[in-house]
């Protein structure tokens, strides 16, 4: 229910359908007794259609989404066990109309993995993601990565593919069941997640919030930084899909922690504990560690 209740509203509240909606009331209202108010909300509507599009709120929207998380630091051991791939790289509908890997502006979810295959060649690659049509229904995400990242050299016998999460949070619940079938979960195993960098600090969240010890890498950067804080935009349309990503997850991140899918409202990096320590519950040490412990956090 709630994937489906989640979809409904966001269509309803996403900044470029409310611009719309508030543009195309207003012109209905103009040829009626209410005139004034429907200029008014042509206005109002084209202001915030120049504002959204063509200004830097999107950029600074997104960016603190994108600076939560930085990348592990792969040189301190242990190496790492695997490696999650959230879903979203690719378009289905088209990839399988077409018989083709119709990649999306998140690629690097996958283009990462596999770069990160060829340098831990011992990690598990898991990916999750089902099928999170409603009006068109396809294949799941799992199938294309699994053939596109076979491609790409990863052996099959390496890949963990779920494919019945619709949403981040069932991402995490469904891998969480996967993973621990297979006994990949223990303690002492070391598991980075992959995902859009606007999207980790949800995905963390979630993951987290499912009993995962698990360290961020983010891809697919939408900005430079705080360089395009001043930087507008070049295309009203390019601006619009800036804000609605940025508010998609904002929105995403209070819901979730409303509805107890996310450990905190706006999850931030924990200290990482060395192989050996109690990995089951983030953020935790055993009981009774000395201060010489291993499991104290590291710097």
């Amino acid at each position: 229910m709630f994937f489906y209740l989640a979809k409904a509203l966001w269509f309803l509240l996403q900044p470029s359908t409310l611009i719309a909606l508030l543009i195309g009331y207003g012109a209905i209202l103009i040829w009626t007794g209410w005139a004034r108010w429907g200029r008014r909300f042509v206005t109002i509507g084209a202001i915030l259609l120049l504002l959204a599009g063509l200004s830097p709120l999107g950029n600074a929207l997104i960016l603190p989404l994108e600076d939560r998380f930085p990348r592990a630091d792969l040189d301190t051991p242990p190496l790492p066990t695997g490696f999650i791939i959230l879903g979203g790289a690719e378009d289905r509908l088209v990839g399988r109309a077409r018989g083709v890997s119709a990649l999306n502006e998140a690629a690097e979810r996958l283009v990462d993995a596999a770069v990160l295959f060829r340098r831990y060649p011992e990690a598990r690659i898991a990916f999750s993601g089902g099928d999170a049509g409603i009006l068109y229904k396809s294949d799941s995400d799992a199938e294309g990565a699994g053939s596109l990242l076979t491609a790409l050299g990863v052996p099959p016998d390496r890949l963990i593919l779920e494919a019945k999460s619709r949403d981040t949070y069932e991402n995490a619940a469904f891998l969480k069941e996967e993973l621990t079938r297979s006994g990949e979960l223990s303690p002492g195993k070391r598991w980075l997640l992959i995902t859009s960098a606007y999207h980790m600090p949800r995905a963390m969240g979630a993951f987290r919030k499912a009993g995962f010890a698990i360290e961020a890498w983010p891809v697919d950067y939408r900005t430079r930084g705080r360089a395009d804080l001043t930087r507008p935009f070049d295309k009203v349309s390019e601006g619009l899909r800036r804000v609605d990503a940025a508010t998609r997850e904002w929105l995403g991140l209070l819901a979730y922690w409303l509805m107890g899918r996310s450990d905190t409202l706006f999850p931030a990096p924990l200290p990482r504990y060395v192989a050996g320590c109690d990995l089951a519950r983030p953020g935790a040490t055993p009981s009774g560690s000395p201060p010489a412990s291993p499991c104290r956090p590291t710097p």
